[in-house]
């Protein structure tokens, strides 16, 4: 495990890709997961903070988060709980109008296959967004038209929406968002982690 882990933090094979965007900036492999984890947070790829931190999740966004999952920072944060595993490990930088590039789908072919695997089994996985949903689920509808089909999903799976205050109108428009499939999160990432 540590030694995938640090495969991982060396990688390199985006260096010319990052350096070719707007942000022109280094390759920085955000990994955080342990073996034996519980809940597997899957999201898109880290931001410029979570970049400059060094911790997923590091700002509004994870405080959104983690109030939909009902855990506290440190409990977020201790990888041998919660597993955060993005679709690619490294923020991958602006476009040339400072828009998010997408993820490459070089990182998830070289690496998730075997972080999965380390991982191992987990009692809930939440899929974050386009990217997350694609991958593990090869569901290609609307990101909303996935969510809201939330209950068809294998159990503890759940699909949501990117935590960011982007989608303030989203949950404006579906508070059935909030309403039912938070609670639902909650009690199942609660059982997830008091389990023995």
């Amino acid at each position: 495990m540590e030694e995938l882990k640090d495969e991982i933090r060396g990688c390199r094979i985006c260096a010319e890709r990052f350096a070719a965007t707007k942000t022109r900036h280094a390759p920085r492999p955000c990994v955080w997961f342990s073996a034996g984890a519980r809940v597997l947070v899957c999201g898109q790829a880290p931001g410029l903070r979570v970049h400059e931190s060094g911790r997923p999740f590091d700002d509004r966004s994870g405080d959104r988060l983690r109030d939909w999952m009902g855990v506290d920072r440190e409990t977020f944060y201790d990888t041998t709980r919660v597993a955060v595993l993005p679709t690619a490990f490294c923020f991958p930088g602006y476009d040339a109008k400072g828009s998010d590039l997408p993820p490459p789908k070089v990182c998830w072919e070289t690496w998730h296959g075997d972080a999965l695997q380390a991982i191992g089994p987990v009692q809930v996985r939440i899929l974050i967004g386009g990217y997350a949903i694609r991958r593990h689920l090869g569901d290609t509808r609307r990101v909303s038209d996935v969510v809201a089909d939330w209950r068809a999903q294998a159990p503890g799976t759940f699909v949501i929406p990117h935590p960011s205050w982007r989608n303030n109108a989203f949950l404006r428009r579906h508070p059935w968002f909030e309403g039912e499939v938070v609670p639902e999160l909650q009690r199942a990432v609660g059982a997830a982690l008091t389990r023995r």
